[in-house]
């Protein structure tokens, strides 16, 4: 737990099998400990993996505002079609899931090691994200995202770049995220200059 009553470890909430968590990936709640034990139902919406077999992947070290939703593959309704109804979820109508699927699904959504997501912000299904990127408060992530980059609006665009090409492919060849916690320590002030 941090310091702060309201920051908690999100790893430790997730019970979901289709939702896999980094270590020291952090969310904020206004809700305390209460919207950690609801984060899976109340911040991952439309995630039927059974029915899609996507997963929600978040690195190591992340950051996660207040109010931010990851929309799964099941918000995905077919738009090629004469109705938009999605009747393979329903067994009324004997409609078989793998059509369902086979229309909808746009993969895993992933989101890498050291990413900061801002209030509110909205990521579609599929999306990637890459490390060290920046999502500002009530974005709209429609697109994959590139590392050490900082997007913003709805939907979200590319600010601008955290670094030059050299320094990020530097980062992430660094992968500090992946080093002992005696090491990362030891590398604090390098990490915040």
């Amino acid at each position: 737990m941090s310091k702060s009553s309201k920051i908690y470890f999100l790893k430790d909430y997730i019970t979901n099998e289709g939702i896999e968590v980094g270590e020291y990936t952090y969310f904020y709640s206004f809700k305390n400990e209460q919207g950690l034990k609801e984060f899976q139902n109340r911040n991952v919406l439309y995630h039927f993996p059974k029915i899609y077999n996507d997963k929600l992947i978040i690195g190591k070290f992340c950051a996660i505002a207040d109010d931010v939703k990851f929309l799964m593959n099941g918000s995905n309704h077919n738009m090629d079609g004469i109705s938009t109804f999605p009747f393979a979820m329903f067994d009324e109508f004997g409609a078989n899931h793998e059509s369902l699927t086979k229309v909808n699904s746009k993969g895993d959504t992933t989101v890498g090691n050291d990413v900061w997501i801002g209030y509110g912000a909205t990521i579609m299904p599929g999306i990637k994200i890459g490390n060290g990127a920046i999502i500002a408060a009530k974005s709209v992530v429609t697109k994959n995202v590139e590392p050490y980059s900082i997007v913003g609006g709805n939907p979200a665009k590319l600010i601008r770049m955290r670094f030059d090409k050299n320094k990020i492919n530097e980062l992430e060849d660094l992968k500090w995220w992946d080093e002992s916690i005696e090491s990362i320590g030891n590398m604090i002030d390098k990490l915040t200059k």
